[in-house]
């Protein structure tokens, strides 16, 4: 059976300038050969840049890239991978206070929380409506999206990449 195929977006938010050259060959390791990024100053962090790079890849490639990249510090990044017919999407998101997070994806791009974490939440909240709140926002990784918000923001001029024409 051949594997499936997918596709997601790699959002480097923030690195420092010595660290580009060591994503790009960790990415491109990842995928088997060279890469080189379209790197731009982050607004947000003097001394750092950012990029984003659009890829194809077996199913897995997300998380691949997301463990290739995770280890460093003043690291923040984004790895989404598209679901499949045959496997779920993915989002990984890291920065340097928090570390990775991991969440599930549906084909809107939605995340999605299984039903055993939403009842561990309830069951850890005891009837605490503000428990219960915190157990979701960690299932949402909601931390991660507030503390990267801005970043994501500093890259709205970036250029727009179509990666499929209708009609």
């Amino acid at each position: 059976m051949a594997t499936a195929q997918t596709r997601g977006v790699i959002y480097v938010h923030s690195a420092p300038r010595a660290l580009c050259p060591h994503l790009e060959w960790a990415v491109g390791r990842v995928f088997g050969r060279p890469l080189s990024f379209e790197w731009a100053d982050q607004p947000i962090l003097t001394g750092s840049r950012r990029t984003e790079h659009y890829w194809e890849g077996p199913a897995g490639t997300g998380a691949a890239l997301a463990t290739a990249i995770r280890g460093w510090e003043h690291l923040r990044f984004e790895v989404s991978e598209d679901p499949s017919p045959r496997s779920d999407g993915g989002r990984w998101l890291h920065t340097p206070g928090l570390g990775i997070h991991y969440a599930q994806t549906d084909s809107a791009g939605n995340i999605v929380v299984a039903e055993d974490r939403i009842r561990y939440a309830i069951e850890v909240a005891a009837g605490d409506p503000r428990e219960l709140q915190r157990e979701l926002d960690v299932a949402l990784g909601a931390a991660w999206d507030e503390e990267l918000e801005p970043f994501r923001h500093a890259g709205d001029d970036a250029p727009v990449v179509w990666l499929h024409k209708v009609g």
